[in-house]
């Protein structure tokens, strides 16, 4: 990144993925501004007292700020931005913020991706990112590999992208969140966790680290509209389980598990998923 420019502003950079990106580059050269009017930025990065003042004469603008938000602060920021700089937008959905991506000035270009890691990455490599084309896609991508070179890039369409977070995200999201509000109920949760295996154990540690996620994150990401038929798909499935149980109709739980295991087979090898399960479990228990 030696040859790039060096200027950047970070908007929302007191939040936790806000603070990841300003550290970020901050060690890999640029001069960061951050702006953030809720909570405190990094004290190692100049701070900026106003939207606007923050990314008038910046190179790059990169938006850690609320999905609902962000199509609006585009819109506000990206007519005052200089010539040939750069908008950053991360966000967990992308409708409508590509959208308004698109509609930015001809001197503004727009990076639309989404980094697949949260704030407690400790290096790039191997972790994904997802790359939404907005004007040029092929120059636009190149611009983000190098900003993040260490990064795997998947390149989708925005409509396909929120489709596919519905399931990677929101479903997860969903799921991990019920399962932790029925650990909260568990009013002898310390003698579950003594009687408990390596399933339950990975799925607490799952539950509880979403929970430390920012409330609106996990909002916004099980608002998707697409995941409510992901979700539907999934009540379902829990339904016909739960009535076949009741009903005593085993053969067909087994039938649908055998299914699952011979269409998941073909991409994954399973036993090889139950020992990496098992290897997680007990170097987190060490």
């Amino acid at each position: 990144m030696t040859s790039m420019p060096k200027t950047i502003a970070v908007i929302g950079a007191g939040g936790q993925m806000g603070k990841w990106f300003s550290s970020y580059f901050e060690k890999n050269g640029f001069e960061v501004t951050g702006f953030d009017p809720d909570n405190p930025i990094l004290k190692s990065i100049k701070k900026a007292e106003s939207l606007i003042g923050a990314i008038l004469n910046v190179d790059y603008v990169l938006l850690s700020t609320p999905t609902k938000k962000t199509p609006e602060i585009i819109r506000l920021i990206a007519k005052e931005m200089k010539r040939n700089s750069f908008l950053i937008d991360i966000t967990s959905q992308k409708s409508k913020t590509s959208t308004a991506l698109g509609k930015v000035p001809a001197k503004v270009t727009p990076i639309c991706i989404h980094p697949m890691f949260g704030p407690g990455a400790k290096v790039l490599k191997n972790q994904n990112i997802i790359s939404v084309p907005i004007k040029d896609g092929k120059m636009e991508l190149n611009v983000a590999k190098n900003l993040f070179p260490d990064a795997n890039f998947v390149t989708i369409d925005s409509n396909e992208h929120d489709k596919k977070i519905a399931l990677i995200l929101g479903l997860t999201h969903l799921i991990n969140i019920a399962f932790a509000n029925i650990l909260a109920k568990d009013d002898k949760i310390l003698l579950t966790e003594k009687m408990a295996g390596t399933t339950f154990k990975a799925q607490k540690i799952i539950a509880e680290s979403i929970l430390t996620e920012s409330p609106e994150l996990i909002e916004t990401i099980i608002s998707n509209p697409e995941i409510r038929r992901v979700a539907e798909e999934f009540w379902k499935d829990v339904g016909r389980l739960l009535t076949s149980a009741q009903e005593g109709k085993g053969d067909q739980i087994v039938s649908y598990i055998n299914s699952n295991k011979e269409k998941l087979s073909e991409n994954v090898d399973l036993e090889k998923s139950y020992k990496k399960l098992t290897k997680m479990v007990n170097t987190i228990e060490k």
